[in-house]
């Protein structure tokens, strides 16, 4: 099927959000934030604050709130060097090092560094630090990739500083003089940023990856993109030259948006933005899959809901979970999950049926930009895979823990927060000589002290012998309770 697409870039003063359309329909939602804004590819100079060899790591300080975490399997040993695994022989405390952000702090996690320096242009990926030339596998035919390779190791040999290259996938069918002008180009970058470490002195940023919207249209674009429509003057003049001096192909497709209606607004971005952060998706049969981040890994649970086929309960199934592969793989991007991803497809007797499933989600991540990993279905029915996450999720973004439940997700009922006060009030008239007690507590919980619990207040204010007050206090929720003492 023919995948038609369009790039829509919103900026306002504190936000700039990208939304890719396919088809019409919203796969791809990219939110930054100017207080927030993205490190991945950011190369700082940092100074080591810590060596653990039991972890084979160091924590390196880059100058943000919390240290970075760099592993001894990403720090590159110099060309012809004798490779040594140790950490405490790699790094030492005090030392300053230049290193280069990998993912994103993630939660109570700092960022995670490599020594590995990348810089990546529209075609190629500059690597001066491996000396090495590779073609992205995204590229399937032979005979380019076998032009592509010659094209850089010509000039990996002819160059002095004998930088490594890795061609991307836009570089297919790109004239040599283009990717040429583009090594030049990463080049000069390195050299600079090279230069600008050498001669600091003390922690700071060395080099900062475009903002959102320009990398947008480095690493976006495709020949598929048939229009990018932006509404800011300001930043369509931006893209406009940073088309023009890097994917001249694509600058007649940048479009400033002027309408009166707001641009996520007429594409029903606003609307998938707010359904990306509910726990449940439904799908178009009748059944739904339910979506549960967790800090260890992401599950997604296959349900047939309302649908009940036409033929049978196999044929039933089989038709719900291939819906699901197709939507598990558009929230997979629409939300950002990364990581570890666990998903429980509805049992399938038939092995054919679960190889056709498996090629679905296969073919459908196939679009998809993030690297992933797929598991056969295991004994117990579940497909593992993997997602390289670099940046938060879409709810980490935008969301907060629940201060009620503190991200739980469920709380205490009424009920169970009364018989937590009945023992607080037993537990205190036992240990101090008072006249009164007071209980502060959610409107619910005193609600149900008046009513379906009164009886049992009455035998407790008896048998403690003393009174016992009660008063409802607004801010509380329904967890939290006092017994005051008067």
């Amino acid at each position: 099927m023919l995948v038609s697409e369009e790039i829509l870039i919103n900026i306002t003063p504190p936000e700039t959000r990208v939304a890719v359309v396919e088809n019409g329909v919203v796969q791809e939602i990219i939110i930054e934030r100017a207080e927030r804004c993205s490190l991945v590819s950011n190369i700082y100079k940092g100074r080591v604050c810590r060596v653990l060899p039991g972890m084979q790591a160091a924590f390196v300080d880059i100058g943000l709130e919390r240290a970075a975490f760099l592993h001894a399997s990403d720090i590159i040993t110099p060309p012809g060097a004798v490779r040594n695994d140790q950490i405490h022989d790699l790094v030492h405390e005090g030392e300053l090092i230049m290193v280069q952000v990998l993912k994103e702090p993630l939660g109570t996690k700092g960022a995670r560094l490599t020594t590995n320096i990348s810089m990546a242009s529209r075609y190629l990926v500059c690597m001066p630090t491996l000396g090495i030339t590779g073609v992205s596998q995204k590229i399937e035919c032979d005979e380019e990739r076998r032009r592509l390779r010659e094209i850089l190791q010509r000039y990996v040999e002819t160059h002095a500083d004998g930088d490594g290259f890795i061609a991307r996938t836009a570089a297919e069918g790109v004239l040599e003089e283009a990717l040429i002008k583009d090594m030049d180009f990463l080049a000069k970058l390195w050299r600079g940023v090279r230069d600008r470490s050498a001669a600091a002195s003390s922690i700071s940023l060395i080099h900062d990856d475009l903002p959102l919207a320009l990398r947008a249209l480095r690493d976006l674009v495709t020949p598929e993109v048939e229009r990018i429509r932006i509404d800011s003057r300001t930043m369509v003049e931006k893209a406009i030259a940073f088309a023009a001096k890097y994917i001249p192909e694509s600058q007649q497709r940048i479009d400033y948006y002027q309408g009166e209606r707001p641009l996520f607004d007429l594409y029903g971005v606003e609307d998938e933005i707010s359904k990306a952060l509910q726990r449940k998706v439904n799908l178009k049969s009748g059944g739904h899959l339910v979506i549960d981040q967790t800090e260890a890994m992401t599950t997604i649970d296959v349900n047939t809901g309302a649908f009940v086929g036409h033929r049978n309960l196999e044929e039933t199934i089989f038709k719900t979970n291939l819906e699901a592969a197709q939507a598990i793989c558009r929230q997979l991007r629409l939300r950002n999950l990364g990581g570890i991803i666990i998903i429980d497809f509805i049992d399938m007797t038939e092995d054919e049926h679960k190889r056709q499933v498996l090629r679905a989600l296969d073919k459908c991540l196939a679009r998809d930009h993030a690297k992933t990993h797929i598991t056969e279905v295991s004994s117990l029915g579940l497909v593992e895979m993997t997602r390289k996450r670099t940046r938060e999720s879409l709810e980490h973004v935008l969301c907060v823990p629940c201060p009620c439940c503190d991200g739980r997700g469920s709380m205490k009922t009424a009920e169970t927060t009364c018989y937590e006060i009945f023992r607080e009030i037993l537990r205190e008239s036992r240990q101090f000589e008072v006249e009164t007690l007071l209980v502060l507590a959610s409107q619910e919980v005193i609600d149900r002290l008046l009513d379906e619990e009164s009886a049992h207040l009455a035998e407790l204010e008896e048998f403690i012998g003393r009174p016992i007050r009660i008063q409802a206090e607004a801010l509380y929720t329904q967890e939290q309770y006092d017994v005051v003492l008067i």
